[in-house]
C-alpha cells in the first residue's frame, strides 16, 4: 500500500515530478509522507534547519521573511497554493530555512526528505537525476523572477 493517498495525476502535475512515468512514481510513492497543519501553524521557520520539501495538496500558505534589522518586521514574499512547494532550496544547499512558511488555512501536504532523495540516488539514479533537474529548473525560474523584480525596483529607485 502507498504511503501517500495522492494519485499519480496530481504528482505528475507538480514540476518536481515532471517527466516521470507511472512506473517510476511507484518507487517514489512509498517515500512520500502526508501531513495536515492547522490554520496559523508554522511549517518552516526562517533560520531553522530543514531537510524536507513540502508539496501543497490543499490550502494556502504565506512565505515571509524577516531582515536582520528587527525594526523591519516580517515581509510577505509570496502566497502559495495547491500544486506549489516549499523547502526546495534547503534540499539543494543544505542550509537553514531562507524564509518562514505559515498556514493561512488548514494545509494538507506531502513531503519528501533529503534522506529519501539520497535513497533514490543509490537505488534509482535516473529518477533521482530527473527530480534534481526539475528542482534546479524550479529554483532557476524563481531566481529569474526575482532578478526581474529587482531590475524593476532598481529602475524606480533614483541613483
Amino acid at each position: 500500500m502507498d504511503a501517500c493517498s495522492v494519485d499519480n495525476a496530481f504528482l505528475c502535475k507538480h514540476s518536481m515530478f515532471g517527466g516521470l512515468t507511472d512506473q517510476q512514481l511507484v518507487f517514489i510513492r512509498p517515500l512520500l509522507n502526508e501531513h495536515t497543519y492547522p490554520q496559523g501553524a508554522m511549517i518552516l521557520q526562517q533560520g531553522e534547519p530543514n531537510a524536507t520539501v513540502y508539496f501543497i495538496v490543499s490550502g494556502d500558505v504565506r512565505v515571509q521573511k524577516h531582515s536582520d534589522d528587527e525594526s523591519q518586521g516580517e515581509r510577505e514574499i509570496a502566497t502559495l497554493h495547491a500544486g506549489d512547494s516549499v523547502g526546495e532550496m534547503e534540499l539543494i544547499d543544505i542550509q537553514s530555512c531562507a524564509a518562514s512558511v505559515v498556514c493561512l488555512t488548514e494545509v494538507h501536504v506531502i513531503t519528501l526528505s533529503n534522506r529519501d532523495l539520497y535513497i533514490l540516488s543509490h537505488e534509482h539514479p535516473a529518477i533521482y537525476t530527473m527530480i534534481i533537474m526539475n528542482l534546479a529548473r524550479d529554483i532557476s525560474r524563481r531566481l529569474r523572477s526575482t532578478d526581474q523584480l529587482l531590475a524593476m525596483v532598481s529602475k524606480q529607485t533614483p541613483h
